[in-house]
């Protein structure tokens, strides 16, 4: 079975039960300013989780793209991956605990065949802010799992909420034994030896947390998340995602390239050339800010290991080709869009390179001062700088190191690397602390603002420019836009007057639900909308906006403030960013 018959059955199987199937939202978020990347299936669905009424219904299930950073520098060991695929099911205050797990087992069991004894599942303990999980152990039981298979455990592996307010519960999750041998004799799902692996999780949402504590939620919701790459993995019995169709023929032709092989850096390669492919179908492009960023670590890394394999990098092009290939049969968007990810992505290789080149120079400018000062060994500070300000890879520092007879200092190093990854750790994580608690009243007037800013631009520069990404906090709001010039001070001052001007004339702001086609003609702005389900929600300002949106959003422009464009600025190649504030 290969994994987009895993993603077919799992579709239809939801299907059957009454769900309805909407499309993946694109890996750049459009509406949801608190991460860089659509990063789990729930993510899309935040407003209806809260209570917002969905225009296909209460029961839903798609596959999700989705694209988590924090653990880059972790991809070409066995199961890191960027990018990965979720399938997930919902239910927006429909059945609850008893459905669900039936449900889950059901297809578990019957449709991929899992053998009840390959299955054991985790549920909640209780404390003093929630009971024992003891319904959800019952049904568990009752559909034919072992009693010795089921497991109580705390709030750290059964308990599952967004950041540090809003919606949350008790989880269940479920896991495959891979065979492995014990690694003691209390080894279970909550230990890390390998031989449990966790296949899917279902989130009885019933509770809502903020800093008095928790309260019941007026709907209870179920969200849940089943990784398909490491599932197809499980079925397939292979050690690693990268044995499975989905990397195999890529992993195979670097092989079959590479004058040096190392499997660490094939499964960089192969790992970072699809994140990439995906993340530039879906519009992304390499900037140095948040999500252009990331991409643009994804292929220098990339690019770093084709060296290191030693490949020669006019290979890239056919790599792509082959890529792509491989992959249209799950994504057929990409076949569509195989050039413009193939300059992309041949553009920043020809860029880093010349990085790399910078690099070298600047290495030399430090073994001069170090030979100067006759040390014999080349200090953390200037290995970091090297890798963290012109890209240098350490390793091939200490190449280079080593051809001139020095060391380096590489527990400064490693304690200046693993410092810059918490602030990143950080920072990534900074973006997801609102997640379904983040929409205040703050980020909800930005958002509208955001609609304004959208029009405005419209009427100041053109009827072609049209939204390419936007980010969110309390303080602020920043908006990309496609733009091939520096805006002037004119520009900029008529595009702030016209969004107060439609602020001071108290502008109504409107919601209806309609077909998409409908939506289409009406002269809805959106972007990605073969990516929306047929119902589409719409919210109108006056008569100076309308566009495709998950919401929410002010009642009324009256609420927004004085809008005050602080800065303009390039974000990538035709791409202008705005950042701009509402004054109280």
């Amino acid at each position: 079975m290969k994994a987009i018959d895993i993603r077919n059955k799992y579709l239809k199987f939801f299907e059957r039960h009454g769900h309805i199937v909407i499309p993946s939202a694109p890996l750049i978020p459009e509406n949801d300013p608190s991460v860089l990347f659509t990063t789990a299936g729930m993510q899309p669905l935040v407003p209806y989780l809260l209570g917002e009424k969905h225009p296909e219904g209460t029961r839903l299930t798609d596959y999700q793209k989705c694209v988590r950073t924090v653990d880059i520098d972790e991809v070409g060991d066995n199961r890191h991956l960027t990018y990965f695929e979720m399938l997930g099911n919902w239910s927006l205050g429909d059945y609850f605990k008893e459905e669900s797990i039936k449900m889950s087992f059901e297809f578990l069991t019957k449709e991929l065949g899992i053998p009840v004894e390959k299955l054991s599942v985790t549920v909640f303990a209780g404390d003093e802010d929630a009971p024992r999980d003891e319904e959800s152990a019952r049904i568990w039981e009752e559909v034919g799992m072992p009693k010795d298979h089921i497991y109580y455990f705390g709030k750290d592996d059964n308990w599952w909420i967004a950041g540090e307010e809003g919606p949350c519960g008790p989880d269940t999750e479920m896991f495959y034994d891979t065979g492995k041998e014990p690694c003691n004799k209390n080894c279970n799902p909550s230990c890390g030896c390998g031989k449990y692996v966790e296949i899917w999780n279902n989130v009885f949402m019933e509770y809502y947390k903020n800093k008095d504590g928790y309260s019941k939620l007026k709907q209870r919701n179920v969200d849940t998340g089943l990784g398909l790459e490491r599932m197809n993995m499980l079925l397939q019995g292979k050690e690693t995602p990268y044995d499975t169709e989905i990397f195999k023929p890529i992993m195979d032709k670097l092989l079959e390239l590479a004058k040096v092989d190392d499997i660490t850096s094939r499964r960089i390669v192969a790992e970072h050339m699809r994140s990439s492919i995906m993340i530039i179908s879906d519009g992304g492009r390499p900037s140095n800010v948040d999500r252009g960023y990331v991409l643009r670590r994804l292929i220098r890394r990339m690019t770093r290991h084709l060296n290191k394999l030693q490949i020669n990098l006019d290979e890239l092009s056919n790599l792509i080709e082959l890529n792509i290939e491989n992959l249209k049969e799950m994504y057929p968007e990409l076949a569509n869009n195989k050039e413009i990810i193939k300059q992309v992505i041949i553009e920043e290789k020809d860029k880093f390179i010349k990085t790399l080149e910078h690099g070298e120079k600047e290495f030399g400018k430090a073994i001069t001062k170090i030979k100067n000062e006759r040390l014999q060994k080349i200090d953390g500070q200037t290995i970091f700088k090297l890798y963290d300000t012109y890209g240098f890879p350490p390793e091939v520092t200490g190449d280079l190191a080593k051809e001139q007879g020095l060391e380096l200092d590489m527990e400064e190093f490693k304690k200046l690397y693993k410092e810059h990854q918490e602030k990143s750790r950080m920072g990534s994580e900074q973006k997801f602390k609102g997640g379904l608690a983040g929409e205040t009243p703050e980020t909800i007037a930005y958002h509208t603002a955001t609609h304004l800013l959208n029009a405005a631009l419209k009427v100041v520069i053109g009827k072609d420019v049209h939204q390419k990404g936007s980010n969110i906090t309390p303080e602020r709001m920043r908006f990309d836009f496609s733009c091939d010039h520096k805006l002037t001070d004119e520009e900029k001052k008529e595009v702030e007057e016209l969004v107060n001007k439609w602020i001071s004339e108290s502008l109504p702001v409107t919601v209806e639900e309609m077909k998409k086609e409908d939506a289409i003609k009406s002269g809805a702005e959106c972007m990605f909308i073969e990516k929306y389900p047929d119902i589409v929600t719409v919210y109108s300002i006056g008569t100076v906006s309308k566009e495709l949106c998950g919401g929410p959003h002010v009642k009324n422009t009256s609420e927004l403030g004085k809008f005050v464009i602080k800065k303009e600025e390039a974000s990538s190649q035709g791409v202008r960013r705005i950042k701009a504030i509402l004054e109280k």
